[in-house]
């Protein structure tokens, strides 16, 4: 959906919140960070619990949560903001406030700042009982002029962050079935090209390296084609994907495909969207920081957020998966990443994610 569409009305925000997202929110807490007129950022969180996770928070607690998220507002160079709370009064108003206080501190202006509960919102901008009644404002996201932008522009708004979730969960059943056989075939290619399966090779190095560029050149081939299938719109096979999953262990061919996150964003997060879901579970690491990386620099924080979680569930010392997940949790911004690669000579692995280690984010961010 285009960034500078015009929000006119409070309804207007409301309804563009789940095509920006990528869902429809709850018990969260939603920042859309401008400069100027021009909307450059938003950020969801899960609304903040007290220590038996219900109920508001400590003190202390919240003071934490705030502060993490004017850091991130401060990073992002917002001059104003919009503020939305998805829930209870006694969650939602004490967040609010306190947050609207820490941007005041950065000079950012809050535009305005809505709770939102059972199909209402309230405004704590606006007193006017005539167009701000006490008992909140009915609206409907449905039949908003910003959503049915947002569906002609092709934007979709899922029912939940968990739907979300299950989309980019691993295949099941005969396709999983299959997808086991499949790496078990790809496997045995792997170790004949490594020289594992001869005895003649076995503790020769050369032959052992020679056999590592013969996997990294067959790797980075394997990564080529998947790309252009892509964008012919072509899926790959059961075989293609278990040999990308395997390929993709060492970590020049990862690079490689690291540096091909070119050019439509899109078509790279729905092909390794594809080769995550269909990897086995313990290869899925580098897919799902392939998946992140595309996902994060076309905006799709909530998909590259859930993306990262997989990689660091299938590998918690995954590198390049820590580094992402600072990134998303600092609120690095993918310009700034381009900056930085576009500098570097040492290629993705080195590269400006870990310049800025992120601060513990307050449960779920996107």
């Amino acid at each position: 959906m285009d960034q500078t569409l015009s929000l006119s009305t409070p309804a207007d925000l409301l309804a563009a919140v789940p095509y920006l997202i990528g869902f429809h929110p709850a018990e969260s807490v939603v920042i859309m960070g401008l400069r100027g007129r021009e909307l450059v950022f938003e950020l969801r969180g899960d609304l903040p619990a007290g220590p038996a996770g219900i109920g508001p928070p400590t003190a202390d607690e919240l003071v934490e949560v705030v502060d993490y998220y004017a850091r991130v507002v401060r990073r992002q160079r917002a001059t104003s903001a919009l503020l939305v709370g998805y829930g209870p009064p006694g969650r939602v108003t004490p967040l609010l406030t306190a947050l609207r206080t820490a941007l005041a501190r950065e000079q950012v202006q809050v535009l305005e700042m809505l709770r939102v509960q059972h199909g209402r919102y309230w405004s704590y901008l606006c007193t006017a009982a005539g167009c701000c009644p006490p008992e909140g404002t009915p609206y409907d996201v449905q039949s908003s002029r910003v959503a049915l932008e947002a569906v002609l522009a092709g934007r979709e708004a899922l029912p939940s962050r968990e739907e979300l979730e299950r989309r980019l969960a691993p295949v099941r059943g005969a396709e999983r079935a299959a997808m086991q056989e499949a790496t078990e075939r790809a496997s045995w290619r792997l170790g004949t090209m490594i020289g594992l399966s001869s005895t003649s090779s076995l503790g020769a190095d050369t032959d052992l390296a020679d056999g590592l560029a013969a996997v990294e050149a067959a790797g980075a081939d394997a990564v080529d084609e998947a790309i252009t299938r892509q964008r012919k719109g072509r899926r790959l096979g059961n075989d293609e994907v278990a040999w990308l999953s395997l390929v993709l262990g060492y970590i020049p061919v990862r690079d490689h495909a690291w540096q091909r996150v070119t050019g439509d964003l899109g078509q790279h997060v729905a092909l390794w969207t594809d080769v995550l879901r269909r990897a086995e579970p313990e290869l899925a690491a580098p897919p799902a920081v392939l998946l992140a990386f595309a996902a994060w620099r076309c905006g799709e924080g909530a998909i590259a957020s859930i993306a990262v979680a997989r990689a660091l569930d299938a590998d918690p010392d995954y590198t390049m998966a820590q580094l992402l997940d600072q990134a998303l949790r600092g609120g690095i911004s993918p310009m700034e990443w381009d900056a930085v690669a576009g500098s570097a000579t040492t290629g993705p692995g080195a590269a400006g994610c870990e310049a800025s280690p992120g601060p513990p984010a307050p449960g779920a961010v996107d």
